[in-house]
């Protein structure tokens, strides 16, 4: 009985400590570009959302606009969004940050970065950078938005469209994607990884979208 006793203390003296260690780490880790941000808002879960740290080192948040967050803790940015938000509750709210993806980070070498294999890709349409663009091998659809910076003023965000050619019998196949609803917190189907020749299509808004 005091083993079983002894064994469960123990067990969950382990289990605060990795849980407190965890969040050291976060607390002290600085969010880099490319890093995906979730963000918990206690008194509106229907901001509650993951973020997308752009290459300009800015998140776009509802309500509380573009907020620099690069080469900051999470703490931090919970602390700015949460000033960005103020004016919209009777209180200030409660703001809870953390890193659920980490960025892709280039690894060092004896040159100063170790080129790793590349693929080509191309967009169309309503993006900072259309065009060609090589990116590295396991680049996914939301971090190919990263590398060309986001999207132009009047891009039709709701219906992006990747479309890839099977090399074997030269079909295309059409995979539509909104970006919307991930701003919005939906679910990040952007994880999708790239292949070489995929074009990436955005159009422009219609009149009354």
């Amino acid at each position: 009985m005091f083993r079983s006793v002894l064994n469960t203390a123990v067990g969950a003296a382990v289990l605060i400590v990795m849980v407190t260690t965890a969040a050291i780490a976060q607390s002290s880790y600085k969010v880099r570009v490319g890093d995906v941000l979730a963000v918990e808002v206690l008194e509106d879960s229907s901001l509650n959302r993951q973020v997308l740290v752009l290459p300009d080192g800015n998140i776009s948040f509802p309500f509380a606009g573009t907020i620099r967050v690069a080469g900051r803790s999470v703490t931090d940015i919970s602390t700015a969004l949460q000033a960005g938000l103020a004016s919209n509750f009777a209180a200030p709210p409660n703001v809870f940050t953390t890193v659920s993806t980490l960025g892709e980070r280039r690894a060092a070498g004896a040159g100063g970065t170790r080129a790793q294999p590349t693929i080509a890709v191309y967009g169309l349409g309503a993006l900072n950078k259309p065009g060609k663009l090589d990116v590295a091998r396991d680049t996914t659809l939301l971090q190919y938005f990263a590398e060309v910076g986001g999207f132009g003023k009047f891009a039709a965000t709701k219906r992006i469209q990747l479309r890839r050619r099977d090399p074997q019998s030269g079909q295309e196949y059409i995979f539509p994607f909104n970006f919307r609803a991930v701003e919005k917190g939906g679910r990040i189907d952007g994880a999708i990884v790239l292949r070489a020749g995929d074009v990436i299509v955005v159009p422009e808004r219609r009149l009354f979208e």
